[in-house]
């Protein structure tokens, strides 16, 4: 047990120049990392989602959700924004776990990130192909055998969107910069064209009178309570677990510690304002989506499209087409960049084959389990039907807030001393709310994603057992400082 509970010493989780175990050159600025954030957190949903959660579940109360939502998940980047900033790290909730609460723990936390991020990537990407088909369709374009070419679309996106990060940090920022900044076009112009054509009435109270569902109880909270309703309090609060998934991927700024400049203060401010600012962005649409058309007249299949044509301005539909596609292929690509450097921490630490860690004499990144990275998303895009599985990224996500915020309290007990960038004020009050609105989101999931969710996590826990238990760093004698040097060979 004393084995696999061993924890990292905060000696080896930071290094004296730069604040982390550093092989990685550092590219990122703080306004590099607000871009990052904004890249992933920030794809088609925000064009739907609000439509879709005003039709089914919230009225006009999605407003109210929207910032439910955002509230929920401040708290959560507040704890990561103090980790981070004590352990700026590639690893991010990873190592947090493996520094606090030991290494088995931290491979359940890197197991879960591993499930969040990959088929994450897979899931985005198989949309993507969906929505770019829809796209050429909505030029009058007739799209033969549909499925075949959304299939070569998706396993382009992926080769292309791949190369562009295993080619180097540099290369890949300047390409998120160009497609960020033309997606927030694209989402302006939906603001300013949608903004003469709100009726407030449209609005209402916020409120609608509760409605009982006719459905059978799917998830844990509705088997709970017995019955699953919309509308009224109980459906503003649970459309609001919905969009909190829309602001899930801020936690993927924390992984490009290891490459900011000053990033015990960087990635703390980087984290909170790509949030904030998407939060404003989400609310804003949705003030616009709701004001356009009655949440009874809204079309769940594509929402603020046909809210366009419903007050005569039909063009917005291909401007809303290029957001979405930008938008997904911006988070294709943090994805892939979050997930290089998760597994990049993990292989340096032994726990998964150390030949992953190698960074490339040439691009100076991690190219070697990039290209794994993007294979893997290419075969789960491809063979299988990753878009009933969505659910699954939200539960691993979630799962890291969770220790993440306990870690937060656990930490100022054990390590008091440690130098901290930022701390969550009003801490050990923050951290725990932090805990109870993750606990809130997870039960709001379906339990056959916590039965696959529990099976994949049984079945890493085998993996840590067989291989990762006994190649540890830490299984040596004695633990010596352990950093990949370029090409992959190992410095001691």
């Amino acid at each position: 047990m004393s084995t696999i509970l061993r924890r990292l010493p905060p000696s080896e989780a930071t290094g004296l120049r730069t604040g982390a175990r550093h092989s990685l050159a550092e590219v990122y600025r703080p306004a590099d990392l607000i871009v990052l954030g904004l890249g992933v957190m920030i794809g088609a949903g925000i064009f739907s989602i609000a439509g879709q959660q005003a039709a089914t579940t919230a009225g006009p109360g999605v407003i109210l959700s929207f910032m439910i939502a955002g509230i929920a998940c401040l708290l959560a980047c507040l704890c990561y924004a103090e980790l981070s900033s004590t352990m700026p790290t590639s690893g991010s909730a990873y190592t947090f776990t493996y520094v606090i609460f030991g290494e088995v723990w931290a491979w359940i936390i890197g197991w879960a990130l591993i499930l969040e991020l990959q088929f994450a990537a897979a899931v985005v990407a198989r949309a993507w192909g969906g929505i770019a088909v829809g796209a050429i369709e909505n030029f009058g374009v007739q799209v033969p055998q549909k499925e075949l070419v959304q299939d070569a679309l998706v396993f382009l996106i992926l080769v292309v969107l791949t190369g562009t990060v295993a080619l180097g940090a540099r290369i890949g920022l300047r390409a998120l910069w160009i497609m960020v900044s033309a997606k927030l076009l694209a989402i302006g112009a939906v603001i300013v064209v949608g903004l003469p054509h709100i009726d407030v009435a449209n609005f209402g109270e916020f409120y609608v009178p509760p409605k009982t569902l006719d459905t059978a109880p799917a998830t844990v909270l509705e088997i709970l309570v017995g019955q699953g309703q919309a509308f009224g309090w109980f459906g503003i609060f649970a459309a609001a677990s919905a969009i909190a998934f829309a602001y899930i991927g801020f936690d993927i700024v924390a992984t490009a510690a290891e490459e900011t400049t000053n990033a015990p203060r960087a990635v703390p401010k980087g984290m909170i304002r790509s949030l904030v600012v998407a939060t404003v962005i989400y609310i804003a649409v949705a003030l616009v989506m709701v004001g356009m058309v009655s949440y009874t007249q809204i079309s769940e299949d594509a929402p603020l499209a046909s809210a366009f044509r419903a007050v005569g301005v039909g063009w917005m539909v291909h401007v809303i087409d290029a957001g979405a596609v930008l938008g997904l292929s911006t988070v294709i690509l943090v994805l892939i960049v979050g997930q290089t450097r998760v597994l990049f921490s993990m292989a340096r630490d032994g726990l998964i084959p150390r030949g992953l860690a190698s960074v490339s004499r040439r691009y100076h990144t991690p190219t070697r389990v990039t290209l794994v990275i993007g294979l893997v998303a290419i075969l789960l895009a491809e063979f299988v039907p990753v878009l009933t599985m969505q659910e699954l990224v939200v539960i691993g996500t979630l799962f890291a807030f969770a220790f993440v915020a306990a870690g937060v309290i656990v930490m100022r007990r054990r390590m008091p001393h440690l130098e901290r960038g930022f701390r969550v004020p009003f801490s050990p009050l923050l951290p725990a709310l932090s805990l109870v609105a993750t606990l809130w989101l997870m039960v709001n999931l379906r339990v056959l994603t916590w039965a696959w969710f529990i099976l994949w996590m049984a079945f890493g826990l085998g993996v840590y057992l067989v291989y990762g238990r006994r190649n540890s760093i830490l299984a040596r004698p004695r633990a010596p400082e352990w950093q990949p040097a370029a090409g992959g060979r190992h410095r001691r």
